[in-house]
């Protein structure tokens, strides 16, 4: 069960996505190993450090995109953003320079300081999950969150919306495949 906000003609989750099931209820594969995340063009998930206890019910789980592309991440009814999407929640919230900090959770428990910006005026409640990085490593943790879109750019890379702890800006670009990032449902 996850919490929702509209936010102008879009309705959004308000926490990280933490499935370990695809919506026609088949397992995700859960990779720890270093040597396979590398190198997997199919579906996976991770937990940040491989630490569920810790890390999964604030951050939720990190997806590679080869996740998000089965079109069955999210519930029945939801979709993974497309890079669109994104521009239309920056849009509406204000613009680039300032949809950050808006919806960036406020303070420094999570964030690291000084959370530019950092309003979370419209209720988004931007986390700093980090990522788990193409080479398997795991780092940002506090500093960045970072967001899939469904949209493909290359055969290597696809586009990602992230929000950083000294801006108050938004930003999307693109990033590697097997990078592990967190996802937040809009609906249909």
């Amino acid at each position: 069960t996850y919490n929702t906000i509209g936010i102008g003609y879009q309705q959004l989750m308000t926490t990280n996505l933490k499935t370990t099931h695809y919506n026609d209820g088949s397992a995700i594969t859960h990779v720890t190993n270093d040597s396979i995340w590398e190198v997997t063009t199919t579906g996976g998930y991770c937990w940040y450090a491989n630490d569920h206890d810790v890390y999964a019910s604030t951050y939720g789980a990190l997806y590679n995109w080869y996740t998000v592309n089965t079109g069955k991440l999210c519930p029945q009814g939801w979709h993974v953003p497309t890079e669109a999407d994104f521009q239309e929640l920056i849009e509406y919230v204000s613009d680039a320079s300032t949809a950050g900090g808006k919806l960036k959770e406020t303070g420094t428990i999570h964030w690291q300081s000084p959370n530019a910006g950092a309003t979370d005026e419209f209720d988004f409640t931007g986390l700093p999950s980090g990522r788990r990085i193409e080479n398997a490593d795991f780092d940002f943790l506090h500093v960045e969150g970072n967001f899939w879109s469904s949209t493909n750019y290359s055969t290597l890379t696809a586009a990602y919306f992230y929000l950083v702890y000294n801006y108050g800006n938004a930003f999307t670009a693109h990033i590697n495949k097997n990078n592990g990032l967190s996802v937040r449902c809009v609906k249909d």
